[in-house]
């Protein structure tokens, strides 16, 4: 894990098609990928407003909260994936997917996809505070829920 201080974090797997998939879906999954990357990491994307809260005004068992994005992930890829991780005691740190396709995203205008990726990152804070509790972790989840609703909203 790096030396950031952001209690927050963001990651991108944009999946491919089948080899055997037409080069117009391979395309659009790129394209895909590409767009919904820029909703991230964009001046003013979600991981530059995220960046603002940093982990050691929540409490010192949890350092990082990582949200993976799925871009349109093939069904095999979704059976393995958890609500959300285990906490990993030596990172201090827990990972959140959260899957991203074309009916919660793509299909939506562009103040609707801000809205879903800001209810879903919300929405998976209360994850994250049943195993907060489960592992009896110092970290102030209800401060923390507090401060993202006030810079994210």
């Amino acid at each position: 894990m790096n030396d950031t201080k952001n209690i927050f974090g963001c990651f991108v797997s944009a999946t491919q098609p089948y080899p055997d998939a037409s080069q117009e879906e391979k395309d659009l999954a790129l394209e895909q990928g590409r767009v919904f990357r820029s909703y991230i990491w964009r001046d003013n994307g979600i991981c530059d407003t995220l960046k603002k809260l940093k982990h050691e005004d929540y409490g010192k068992d949890l350092k990082l909260v990582l949200f993976q994005f799925y871009v349109n992930p093939l069904p095999f890829q979704m059976q393995n994936l958890k609500a959300i991780e285990s906490y990993r005691k030596r990172e201090k740190s827990i990972g959140i997917p959260i899957i991203i396709n074309v009916e919660n995203f793509f299909s939506k205008s562009d103040r609707e996809r801000y809205g879903f990726l800001t209810q879903s990152v919300m929405q998976m804070l209360d994850l994250l505070t049943e195993v907060v509790k489960k592992k009896k972790l110092d970290t102030k989840v209800e401060v923390l829920k507090s401060d993202l609703q006030q810079i994210i909203m």
